[in-house]
């Protein structure tokens, strides 16, 4: 075990919330608070992890999943009772424990790696993390001694007015050297109006007992934002977009206007690639240099290489690979790979297919479970049929085949390179290389038959 480990708090319902799912599950920016929390943890250099579980423990267990060890707290009873469900999972551990909350979404690691470091520096035995805040109302006070150190905290109920005037308030976030925290969180008592043990008290018997007690004061505010409510939700989730909007503008990426734009943290985008407006860009979705994305673009997980165009346009597990163009209202489905210079007109669907190097396929096209070939043009309102009500069957179209206008390729089929494919047609049996082929019914005319229709 390091020498730096994070308890993370997550065992509350967020009655705030009005909802099923609890609280620190519930997504800023893509991802599940509780999660932010971790990665946060992890990139502070806490190796180990112990994440306090309570209201749907099953459920925050199961997205927990490896990351870290859990702790049951089967009745919320404070927040020092919530650290005391550590000790058997800490059990022999010497060391520093970083206490986070799993309702604060925005922490950065590189910030709470500064803290521990103060706090080491320090050798205190306890750190607070502390911020200024313009409009303290409603948080703890920190109250420190003529040498700076935190000689309290009071909470905004039993503040006087002169305390009120402080604007250092307690996060809730803390250092505390073990085994010394637990020898102290196992003399605290609930005789207090809520019947709870407070973590604050901690810090008030560590002070009694001549042990020091810092505080630390976070340059970044917006961090320690912890969530009650679905508002609180949409403030940070704002924060975060903005963070990271402005990361990806200094990166060299163009965002035409970052109020309509919507990129999740783990996108990645090249250089001189520009974002139009009402774009989402969500989960593993990575994108190459010199595109042009949106307006009215979504894609989640989808792999996009250099110099694509793609515009209002639906893409989810997919790949796309260079010099792409593809708009509007198009529908890229899962297990497709689109090669290099591909065009895609409006209204086309494809599905679970991989279309060759600078195929066309202009509009109102569906091509589902398909292997298209390089040099191929799909004429307009193509469909392969793929589906016989129990099976999904492929089709294959081999390189530089015509396929005409409103064509039903009829799967299982294949046609081959260099054929033609009459417009009208319903295939249903192989076409061979360099063919014709055509199943239509011979037109008939009869004449006068519309001018006694009307007349009868």
């Amino acid at each position: 075990m390091s020498e730096l480990v994070a308890v993370i708090l997550a065992a509350g319902k967020g009655t705030r919330m009005r909802s099923k799912l609890p609280k620190v599950l519930h997504k800023v920016g893509g991802k599940a608070m509780l999660q932010h929390v971790i990665d946060a943890a992890t990139a502070a250099g806490c190796d180990d992890k112990v994440v306090i579980i309570g209201h749907e423990a099953e459920l925050v267990e199961k997205m927990v999943a490896g990351q870290g060890k859990t702790a049951l707290q089967a009745e919320q009873l404070g927040t020092g009772h919530a650290v005391m469900q550590a000790k058997e999972a800490l059990a022999g551990f010497s060391g520093t424990a970083m206490i986070l909350c799993g309702d604060t979404p925005l922490l950065d690691g590189e910030e709470l790696k500064k803290f521990y470091e103060a706090h080491k520096a320090s050798g205190a035995a306890a750190t607070v993390l502390t911020a200024i805040m313009d409009n303290p109302f409603g948080y703890g006070r920190i109250i420190r001694d003529a040498e700076g150190n935190v000689k309290g905290i009071v909470e905004q109920k039993d503040a006087t007015e002169e305390q009120k005037a402080i604007k250092e308030i307690n996060t809730g976030i803390y250092c505390l050297e073990c085994p010394l925290m637990f020898d102290v969180l196992a003399t605290l008592t609930c005789n207090n109006a809520q019947g709870e043990y407070y973590l604050t008290d901690v810090l008030e018997k560590l002070n009694n007992a001549g042990k020091k007690v810092g505080g630390v004061i976070t340059e970044d505010s917006d961090m320690v934002m912890g969530i009650n409510s679905r508002k609180q939700m949409s403030v940070a989730e704002a924060v975060m977009r903005e963070r990271i909007l402005d990361k990806l503008m200094d990166s060299g990426v163009t965002i035409m206007d970052p109020a309509s734009t919507f990129i999740e943290a783990s996108v990645k985008i090249g250089r001189d690639t520009i974002i139009y407006p009402y774009t989402w860009l969500e989960g593993n979705t990575v994108i190459g240099e010199d595109c042009e994305i949106g307006p009215n673009a979504r894609f989640t997980d989808v792999e996009i290489g250099n110099n694509c165009n793609l515009h209002f346009i639906y893409g989810h597990e997919c790949k796309v690979m260079d010099d792409v163009t593809a708009g509007p209202y198009v529908h890229l489905r899962p297990n497709t790979v689109i090669y290099n210079k591909v065009k895609i007109g409006n209204f086309v669907e494809v599905k679970n297919s991989n279309v060759g190097v600078g195929t066309k396929l202009p509009h109102l096209t569906y091509i589902g479970d398909s292997d298209i070939g390089s040099g191929v043009n799909m004429g307009c309102g193509c469909v392969t049929v793929n589906y016989d009500s129990k099976k999904k069957h492929r089709t294959v179209i081999g390189d530089n085949a015509f396929v005409g206008c409103n064509t039903n390729l009829v799967a299982p089929v294949t046609v081959e390179a260099n054929t033609y494919i009459g417009a009208g047609s319903t295939i249903t049996k192989d076409v061979p290389e360099d063919a014709l082929g055509i199943a239509r019914a011979r037109q008939k005319n009869i004449e006068g038959w519309a001018k006694k229709y009307r007349e009868s």
